[in-house]
């Protein structure tokens, strides 16, 4: 089996995975999954989709992520394995997709327009 590359994004953070097989060791920037992602709930949001397809310890992973917050990048991380899984094979789609794990999340921050004071906010109204 060849390598699969997948990315995947949400908000400002994007995530490349690389897929082969292996033992289960997954990468992130070049450290330990446990070591990136230190809280249990970031670590369980990247390893939901080789859970539900039962490909936990199947394959080997090498994640390069890079911008935004660390559970931003945690979701893109998710994205892309679930992307991975199902060009693996097709039958994890129909896992994945009534999880939501296949779509893109779009929200994002909005910016800030010219002539105010944030993205909504504007400057106060004074008649005098």
């Amino acid at each position: 089996m060849e390598t699969i590359h997948k990315i995947g994004r949400r908000k400002t953070a994007v995530a490349r995975v690389y897929l082969s097989e292996g033992t289960g060791n997954i990468t992130v920037n070049k450290k330990d999954l446990n070591d990136y992602f230190t809280t249990g709930t970031l670590q369980y949001k990247v390893n939901q989709p080789l859970m539900l397809t039962g490909n936990e310890g199947n394959f080997d992973l090498k994640v390069s992520v890079l911008g935004g917050g660390i559970t931003g990048q945690a979701e893109a991380v998710r994205l892309a394995i679930s992307r991975a899984m199902c060009e693996l094979d097709a039958e994890n789609r129909l896992t994945l997709k009534p999880e939501g794990l296949l779509t893109r999340d779009p929200r994002m921050v909005e910016r800030k327009k010219f002539g105010q004071k944030k993205a909504r906010k504007k400057f106060q109204f004074s008649k005098r």
